[in-house]
């Protein structure tokens, strides 16, 4: 299986990579930036690219993905210490990625959650099916992250599956900070040498290679019942319960501080659902879980304190001090160590011919003083004064080296090159950090500015589009609505479904005709799906859309409501509402004001062509009916038939002709026609008998309204076609 994994390094990812590669799956990763870890085992490729690029469409359509991965709120591409920012990339990153999972069109989508999308105490064990209560803005991000999914899951008939992770917490990677219970204690106690807890506060954790054990299987299963899962051990452990596994996997010199104040907090995720479906086994339990976590930290406690902290016990703060300690003093004992050599050198140059114009006491503080700096520099400088001193006095007293000028001389003049040349050193060194910075800042300003180019080619790519396509055209839309003219009048409203579903891009389109002042009557559509509403609608009672629709507005089902079309605009003759346009099948990232203000104009202009049609039949009304009934002419029905007929070949409609065996046709037809609707039709055909056409009835519900006519006392049959012989219904 092809799995495309999404997300940023970490132990998560590294864990799940290792389960997917011993499930013999082959993993594309994208990692949503420039990554420096230079290779992922068993990765068979990855993508360095961020969430909003436009590479994402590319990267799908090549690796073809059966299952989609995205670690959500594990992803360490966001830095939530900046939540307010971060969770509004966060939400346009996951809207991306599933746009264009949509556009692919086949694959499961997994996105994993966390507890963190409950903000509040719960008695009980939480269950899946409870309101989410986030607190803060990385929570709220991960939350909406779950109803985006869930749209998209309802709205398009996609698979998939939401994860909810039960306060995860595993082995760190080296010196990066995490947010689990175990890690903040562990790390507390090297800095500190103290843990702080209180027993009010009560969860359960997981094993983060248990918590992967256990997705694997819900992410394989084919055909699982729930779109959202808990994933959690259910055994509740408070903090101090915890601190003490900790305390005691550090091998002692830890206190417990007892924080026990305030309201009592309890978060436990109920896990009941996916342990009945699934075999759940827990390998690694709290004991364990924190004597891991423990020997990795204290092997590696460098990464994780800093010089600021204290360390933990006293021999960890005595060896901490001195490694500190050290740090600042090796550029003074270098000082002094090189300080040797140079004065042995400089002895030896005065007892020499060739070198003793030579000054190495010079040397060595020009050295250190390009090395160090100018603090160096005042240091060397002492040094050697201090040797120049030792080395006058071998011939002469102390009190003759004191009077003689020469050497005070000499000493300024060290003095003052050496502190000149460390000055130089220091401004070039801040210079030097003052550019890095500003290349680093220009740098971040570059890839802001290829960000925003990034967004104008697309936007550039958009309108060029548009332009070749033409589908944003007026004139187009004018074209393609036109077209409804060539058909007969009678055909007009069938085909007013086939041209809106052309034009806003939809297989799933219906159009209802009001049949009274509650209720609509479904006329023609598009596909199955369009017609899930059924034949017959209270339009009023749907108060969402005809709040809009009253208003002469059009509908967008903002809350993706199953029960309401995705977008609905109303057709009105003289401020009565006639059609009701429904689309169904729209890609949620499409319903936006552009596209309503495109079904208004093609809502006006299929308005256009219904009242010519209209009109047109209304002047040949004493043609097409008898005179003073409702029954058509023979010529008139059979065009109308016809018209039925062909739209229902064409997969827009259903209908029903049933032949009336009746002696005398007037009187029938006062029977009969208080048993049919509005919108069915009563008339003569060439061969002299008397038909009923049913509108949006299939051959079923024809046998049920034949009988209502037996009842009455009227015989009749059922023909399969326009010019089918009669069947028996």
């Amino acid at each position: 299986m092809n799995i495309l994994l999404i997300g940023g390094s970490s132990r998560m990812t590294d864990t799940v990579i290792d389960k997917l590669n011993k499930g013999k799956h082959r993993i594309f990763l994208l990692t949503g930036r420039r990554d420096r870890q230079p290779s992922y085992k068993h990765v068979f490729e990855r993508y360095d690219y961020p969430y909003e690029d436009e590479s994402i469409k590319d990267i799908f359509e090549s690796v073809m993905p059966e299952m989609v991965i995205y670690m959500g709120a594990f992803d360490t591409n966001f830095d939530w210490h900046r939540e307010r920012q971060e969770s509004v990339r966060y939400t346009a990153a996951l809207m991306n990625i599933l746009s264009t999972y949509s556009m692919a069109g086949k694959g499961r989508f997994v996105y994993f959650s966390s507890h963190e999308v409950y903000g509040r105490s719960y008695p009980d064990d939480v269950q899946e099916t409870e309101t989410v209560s986030p607190k803060g803005f990385k929570a709220m991000a991960v939350a909406q992250g779950e109803e985006i999914c869930e749209n998209y899951r309802k709205a398009q008939g996609m698979d998939i599956m939401v994860l909810r992770f039960d306060h995860l917490y595993g082995v760190p990677r080296k010196g990066k900070e995490e947010s689990n219970p175990c890690f903040q204690m562990c790390l507390e106690a090297l800095k500190t040498g103290r843990v702080s807890a209180s027993d009010r506060r009560s969860f359960s954790m997981l094993f983060l290679n248990d918590a992967v054990e256990l997705a694997y299987k819900v992410m394989m299963e084919e055909q699982p019942a729930l779109s959202c899962y808990h994933i959690s051990s259910m055994e509740e452990i408070n903090e101090v319960q915890l601190a003490e596994a900790v305390i005691k996997a550090m091998g002692g010199g830890i206190r417990l501080v007892n924080n026990s104040v305030g309201e009592k907090y309890r978060l436990v995720l109920n896990g009941e659902v996916f342990a009945q479906e699934y075999e759940q086994r827990i390998f690694v339990h709290y004991e364990e879980g924190a004597e891991q976590v423990v020997k990795y930290m204290k092997r590696n406690a460098e990464s994780f304190i800093g010089d600021e902290d204290v360390g933990g016990s006293r021999a960890g703060r005595i060896w901490h001090g001195i490694k500190v300690v050290f740090r600042r003093l090796l550029p003074f004992v270098e000082n002094l160590i090189c300080f040797i050599p140079f004065y042995i050198l400089n002895s030896k140059a005065a007892e020499s011919q060739y070198f003793n114009r030579l000054d190495f006491f010079l040397l060595y503080v020009l050295l250190f003083a390009i090395v160090y700096g100018q603090q160096q520099a005042i240091f060397s400088s002492l040094l050697a004064v201090a040797g120049y001193f030792l080395q006058q006095m071998y011939g002469r007293t102390g009190f003759e080296v004191l009077l003689d000028y020469n050497i005070y001389v000499w000493m300024a003049q060290l003095f003052i090159i050496g502190m000149v040349v460390g000055y130089m050193r220091d401004q070039l060194q801040f210079i030097k950090d003052e550019n890095e910075e500003e290349v680093r800042y220009l740098s971040r300003k570059v890839d802001d500015i290829a960000d925003i180019n990034d967004s104008n080619v697309r936007m550039k790519q958009s309108f060029e589009t548009q332009l070749v396509n033409q589908r944003d055209s007026l004139g187009k839309i004018y074209e393609i609505t036109s077209s409804l003219e060539a058909y007969e009048p009678e055909e007009v409203l069938f085909y007013a479904a086939k041209v809106l579903g052309q034009l806003m891009d939809s297989k799933d389109v219906a159009v209802y005709m009001v049949a009274n002042g509650d209720y609509a009557r479904l006329f023609s559509f598009t596909s199955p799906e369009a017609r899930k509403l059924g034949n017959s609608i209270k339009y009023t009672g749907m108060e969402d859309m005809y709040n809009e629709l009253k208003e002469h507005r059009i509908f967008i089902n903002k809350k993706m409501n199953e029960k309401l079309p995705l977008m609905a605009g109303a057709v009105y003759t003289e401020d009565r509402m006639e059609l009701i346009l429904m689309i169904w099948g729209i890609p949620w990232q499409r319903m936006t004001l552009s596209e309503a203000n495109r079904l208004t104009i093609i809502g006006a202009l299929i308005q256009n062509a219904v009242v010519h049609a209209n009109r047109y039949l209304e002047t040949l009304t004493h043609d097409r009916y008898l005179d003073q009934t409702r029954i058509m002419a023979a010529d008139a029905f059979e065009e109308l038939t016809g018209a039925f007929f062909r739209a229902k070949e064409n997969g827009l409609t259903e209908c029903a002709l049933l032949e009336i065996e009746a002696e005398d046709y007037r009187q029938a037809s006062e029977v009969l026609g208080k048993n049919i609707r509005q919108t069915d039709y009563m008339g003569m055909m060439s061969d002299g008998r008397f038909y009923i056409l049913l509108s949006n009835t299939d051959e079923e519900n024809a046998k049920g309204v034949a009988e209502r006519f037996r009842s009455a006392g009227y015989g009749c049959g059922l023909r399969e076609g326009e010019k089918d012989e009669l069947v028996k219904a």
